[in-house]
């Protein structure tokens, strides 16, 4: 069983701040070096799976980069433990602003697996819809 400050919440909040200080140092110490980050629900010409820390890394700075969104802070609204103690199911919204819509408040589900203190596995479930308005993108 993994120690506490090692476990998915703990991970989950490492995540989160790294997040809204973009911080490639922080995300890149976060993530396993053969992890998998998803994201099930997608729009076309984005990508439903990264493979490798570096790979993951990379598309998330380079949506820092961009400059559109810029999260503030996490709201949680239920944090599910499954039968795995390693890995937890997170209903939030990632809450900032958007050069394009203003604020946002961007609803989203992660299932999320840890093992040593690093993400495995990050399933983002991301409401694409409210993604694609606060970045501008047309879906359809």
């Amino acid at each position: 069983m993994a120690r506490p400050e090692s476990g998915p919440r703990a991970v989950l909040e490492r995540f989160r701040q790294a997040a809204i200080d973009q911080s490639v140092e922080a995300m890149t110490e976060l993530y396993a070096e053969d992890a998998v980050h998803e994201f099930p629900f997608s729009r076309p010409g984005l990508p439903t799976r990264l493979e490798g820390r570096d790979r993951i890394v990379e598309f998330i700075t380079a949506g820092w980069r961009s400059g559109v969104l810029r999260y503030e802070s996490y709201r949680t609204l239920a944090i599910h433990d499954t039968l795995d103690p390693d890995t937890i199911v997170v209903e939030q919204e990632a809450v900032g602003t958007s050069t394009v819509s203003g604020a946002v408040a961007l609803p989203n589900v992660v299932v999320l697996t840890v093992s040593d203190g690093r993400i495995r596995i990050f399933r983002d479930y991301v409401n694409i819809l409210a993604a694609a308005e606060a970045t501008g993108i047309t879906i359809g």
